[in-house]
């Protein structure tokens, strides 16, 4: 399977919003370039967008990004679900940070990764010790 980039909320705002974003659309836009030049599939966990997408007067940046770059979205299935919850519990982490867990336990599912997030700290928590998938923070 082919490297994956996943998109956490922060980082599709950044690319979404980039006029309002500044700092954090630069270093998005930066992490999507390299992943494109690694030819590499780039994907938004599905929960996440119950995170970014706020009714149709805000919904349309957000929109145009699904439409316009080649970013795809991945389902939420039971694997990932159960993931997630066993991420969850291993870090000791209340249900709260479940959408972390889902951006995690995307990523997981591919055989090589990247996550650009503005939660590096959470996410870190939730890989453990597991080195497969790289952080990016923005």
């Amino acid at each position: 399977m082919a490297e994956a980039l996943i998109l956490d909320a922060e980082a599709v705002n950044a690319l979404a919003n980039a006029t309002r974003r500044g700092a954090l659309t630069t270093r998005a836009r930066a992490i999507l370039s390299v992943a494109h030049e690694r030819h590499a599939i780039v994907r938004i966990p599905a929960p996440v967008l119950a995170e970014v997408m706020r009714g149709p007067r805000f919904d349309a940046p957000i929109e145009a990004l699904l439409n316009g770059r080649g970013i795809g979205v991945c389902e939420l299935d039971a694997k990932i679900a159960k993931t997630a919850g066993h991420l969850l519990a291993r870090a000791k982490l209340s249900s709260e940070f479940a959408i972390d867990a889902f951006v995690v336990a995307t990523a997981l599912s591919f055989s090589s990764a990247m996550i650009a997030t503005g939660d590096a700290d959470d996410i870190g928590r939730l890989l453990g010790a597991q080195r497969r998938v790289r952080v990016f923070a923005i």
